[in-house]
């Protein structure tokens, strides 16, 4: 991929800024930097009615091909799309889930009724999505899933038992996909259904777990007896653990370039309070501010030629290094991002605001408090180090027990 921006590429920033630009205003304009990371609380239900909007604009689902839906977007114009779509500090979107992580894998994997039933209500964002992945014990090690799932012979339906945590916004979504084992007596990634489950029934039961930034996007969901059509299973029935990584591949796409967009924005803000209470004048947090201002840079920079590597068929985002990599380096800068805010807040970081809540934060504290799960979610440091150890090294394979991948 040439990371150069030609003409066409400017003009298609320079649409997509204008649009933005037009469109955040007026009853929109509240909404701007609504619901980010430990923030998915907010304004839930505006945000939404934004997604919509953009969906009746034809602004979502922009990498995806247009049989299916989409724009059918480069790879670059879609880097473009949400870098400008972070720039200008539109509200974070309510189906990250649905768009960028199960409807690939639908393309890629399901059947055409599959997609012919899904895909449009994911483009149009009238259903919303949960991943069922992480459970009491099978975290960042995804083969020892115990959730279980049966077929009813009367019914053909498949009848779903057991317990997902961690499970993001499920307790606002309408769908979750669910990697369970159908195969009895199976161990491990084999014998492992990917399915897709409505939620809205009576044996899914969500329970909200309360973080510490006030939120609780996080979730424990149980099914018990609860049920999903036959032929909503995506892959072949035991097989679904190549469809779970395939999965993976996708979670690490274009949309994290907007990520370090909004990273610049909060290290700026952390710069800007520095100045005003004069912490900037110390050497020690101006060295440490200037360095996060440069490695920032590298990450980027890294982001995008990983991206170019997947493109030309050089690195595979689910198996290659490039996703782990990437995972490393933001979510490490980024806790490091939450400790020096609170070194720049000096005592007033201490102090929670008084609200009809227990406590209200402020933005950097919220920032500190979220930022120490970065390198947990989505697959722990450790589980990358081994990924890249023995996927891209060669290194022999850590002995089992000895971590918690």
């Amino acid at each position: 991929m040439n990371l150069t921006e030609g003409s066409e590429d400017r003009a298609f920033r320079a649409e997509i800024r204008e649009w933005l630009g037009d469109h955040l205003a007026g009853e929109w304009a509240t909404l701007r930097g609504l619901g980010g990371p430990g923030r998915e609380h907010e304004a839930h239900d505006e945000r939404l009615a934004w997604n919509q909007h953009l969906a009746e604009h034809g602004w979502t689902a922009v990498g995806w091909p247009k049989e299916h839906g989409g724009r059918g977007l480069s790879l670059w114009q879609q880097v473009i799309f949400h870098e400008e779509y972070a720039r200008s500090n539109a509200p974070a979107g309510v189906n990250h889930l649905g768009e960028q992580l199960l409807g690939p894998t639908l393309i890629a994997f399901g059947t055409p009724r599959q997609q012919q039933r899904f895909l449009p209500e994911i483009v149009a964002v009238r259903e919303l999505w949960a991943q069922g992945y992480s459970e009491p014990g099978a975290g960042s090690d995804l083969a020892n899933v115990q959730t279980r799932a049966r077929r009813d012979e009367s019914t053909g339906e498949w009848v779903v038992d057991g317990q997902k945590v961690w499970t993001s916004l499920a307790h606002l979504s309408d769908w979750c996909f669910v990697v369970a084992r159908t195969d009895p007596g199976s161990a491990r990634h084999h014998g492992l259904s990917f399915l897709l489950v409505p939620l809205r029934q009576d044996g899914v039961e969500v329970r909200p777990i309360e973080q510490l930034t006030g939120g609780s996007e996080f979730n424990e969901v149980f099914f018990t007896g609860a049920r999903t059509a036959a032929d909503l299973v995506v892959g072949e029935p035991g097989h679904g653990w190549g469809v779970a990584m395939g999965l993976l591949g996708f979670e690490r796409g274009v949309s994290t370039l907007g990520q370090t967009v909004g990273f610049a924005r909060e290290l700026e803000s952390v710069v800007d309070r520095a100045k005003q209470n004069g912490s900037i004048d110390d050497p020690v947090v101006r060295d440490r501010l200037a360095a996060l201002k440069a490695e920032l840079a590298v990450i980027r920079s890294y982001a995008l030629r990983a991206l170019a590597l997947v493109e030309g068929g050089q690195d595979s985002a689910a198996g290659g290094g490039a996703g782990s990599i990437f995972k490393l380096a933001w979510a490490g800068w980024h806790r490091t991002l939450g400790e020096v805010a609170m070194d720049v807040a000096g005592r007033d970081g201490l102090l929670a605001r008084q609200s009809a809540t227990p406590y209200d934060l402020d933005d950097h504290q919220r920032l500190f408090l979220f930022s120490r799960a970065d390198t947990i979610y989505g697959g722990s440091d450790e589980i990358q180090r081994n990924i890249l150890a023995e996927r891209v090294l060669g290194l022999p394979r850590e002995p089992r027990g000895a971590s918690n991948g």
